[in-house]
C-alpha cells in the first residue's frame, strides 16, 4: 500500500467531515480496491477479499457515514492480510 493511502486513512480517521467522492476513490484504489460503476451508485470491492464491499454514491460530497464505513473496511482489510501472512 503506497505511504499516500495510508496518510489518507490516518487523516480520514481523524475527521470524517469534509470528504470528497474523489479521496474516497483514492483511498480505496491505494489499497487495491476496484471500483466498478453501477446503476445509481458505484461498487467497490477488493479482488482478494470479494466479502469486502461497499457502495458509493456519484456525489462530490460524502456523507460522514460513507468515510467512517471507508476507514472500516480498510482496517479489515488490513486485519485480514495480517492474518494470511502469519
Amino acid at each position: 500500500m503506497p505511504p499516500k493511502a495510508e496518510k489518507l486513512l490516518e487523516q480520514m480517521r481523524n475527521s470524517k467531515s469534509n470528504w470528497k467522492r474523489a479521496d474516497l476513490d483514492s483511498l480505496y484504489e491505494g489499497f487495491g480496491f476496484v471500483i466498478r460503476h453501477g446503476g445509481n451508485h458505484d461498487i467497490v470491492k477488493h479482488p482478494a477479499y470479494p466479502q469486502l464491499r461497499a457502495t458509493l454514491p456519484r456525489h462530490r460530497q460524502l456523507a460522514k457515514g460513507y468515510v467512517e464505513f471507508a476507514v472500516k473496511l480498510v482496517d479489515r482489510l488490513l486485519e485480514l492480510q495480517k492474518e494470511s501472512e502469519g
